[in-house]
């Protein structure tokens, strides 16, 4: 006598389920011609068109107001080269460079901060809190304490010192691979280290030289020039692209180290090419303007939380650094009549709760150390 048994039945779609392959807030999508496919995310997109009409509004906004206000057809007219020559002179050598010296530096810092808050799976790392601003900021200092610039500027020196600082991090945590956690920690202490040289070269520079590093240490968009955005522009057309093609590795590495071997995936390699980008965005960015305090650690934050999405978004990101960097110069050049403060002293202003806030949020999640 057998007995058979009968499959268990499965259990039954909810009235109103969605299909696999569609999930609550993505929409996916598939083309025969090119072949693509991939995921929609309606929120994130968004997200994305508000930040950049709101980044577009403050830009205008930062180009008409001043000393001297320009209603904004003058400023569309001076854009088109008509209009009066003082007004041609105002928007073309000294609002306009001003404005896209912090769109490109808002951008350069909130896609450092998301690649390197996502490669590490720490919302406290980022550039300010790894060493490498500081790494840059050291370099610097020294080109104008010390003339060490050997002919090259502050944008290669700024690099130089960021990579030389990314470099010490990532030996330093070595121990049979890395991982976010050391990473991180080793990057607080080179941070510390440069900061303490910093201090030094400041101490031992002529009154003159030392008043100029101090006016860019703090972070400052007042005087930019055509000649110093070019190549913050040149390295974001270059680097963002890289880093909008290393995302769906990084969102492998947030697997785990050894589920992302299992698929293939070179974790190591893949670290230096996060880092990579990383660094050279926050070094030509730091070069430009100046080590801007919180951005690169506040702009991932906020994207990711608007977004909501599990890790921070790179061109969420980046168009939250704009925002940031632009509404902080604005508020710096009208906050105090008669006083323009740097930028940078504004983002700290702003980014200091925001640090407090993801401290206690990491400390309430079991995190925090």
């Amino acid at each position: 006598m057998t007995t058979e048994l009968a499959p268990r039945p499965g259990p039954e779609r909810p009235a109103g389920a969605r299909s696999r392959g569609r999930t609550p807030g993505r929409l996916a999508y598939r083309l025969a011609v090119p072949p693509v496919s991939g995921v929609l995310r309606p929120r994130l997109l968004g997200v994305c068109a508000v930040l950049a009409a709101g980044t577009f509004a403050v830009f205008w906004v930062g180009v008409s107001v001043g000393d001297i206000s320009l209603p904004l057809p003058e400023v569309l007219r001076a854009l088109a080269g008509a209009g009066d020559p003082g007004t041609l002179l105002i928007v073309h050598e000294l609002r306009l460079p001003r404005a896209v010296a912090g769109l490109l530096v808002g951008i350069a810092f909130g896609v450092s901060g998301a690649l390197l808050q996502t490669m590490t799976l720490n919302p406290l790392a980022s550039p300010d809190m790894m060493g490498i601003t500081q790494g840059a900021g050291t370099a610097v200092v020294a080109s104008i304490v010390l003339g060490w610039d050997f002919g090259a500027g502050t944008q290669f020196m700024g690099l130089l010192g960021a990579l030389t600082a990314a470099f010490l991090v990532y030996v330093l945590a070595w121990k049979r691979g890395t991982t976010g956690y050391r990473i991180v920690l080793v990057g607080v202490g080179v941070a510390w280290i440069c900061t303490s040289a910093t201090d030094y070269l400041m101490a031992h520079g002529r009154q003159f030289e030392a008043q100029a590093a101090l006016g860019w240490l703090v972070g400052n968009l007042n005087g930019r020039t055509w000649q110093q955005i070019g190549p913050l522009a040149l390295t974001l057309a270059v680097l963002l692209p890289a880093a909008l093609l290393l995302g769906r590795q990084m969102r492998i590495l947030q697997l785990g180290d050894d589920v992302a071997r299992g698929l293939g995936t070179r974790v190591q390699t893949v670290r230096i090419a996060v880092l990579v980008c990383a660094v050279g965005l926050v070094a030509f960015g730091t070069a430009t303007a100046g080590p801007v305090a919180f951005v690169a650690l506040a702009a991932p934050q906020i994207a990711q939380r608007l977004a909501g999405t599990a890790f921070p978004p790179p061109v969420a990101s980046g168009l939250a650094g704009a925002f940031v960097v632009l509404v902080s110069d604005l508020a710096a050049r009208k906050l105090i009549p008669g006083t323009e403060l740097p930028v940078g002293i504004v983002t700290g202003v702003l980014g200091a709760p925001i640090l407090l806030w993801l401290l206690v949020r990491a400390n309430r999640a079991g995190s925090g150390g």
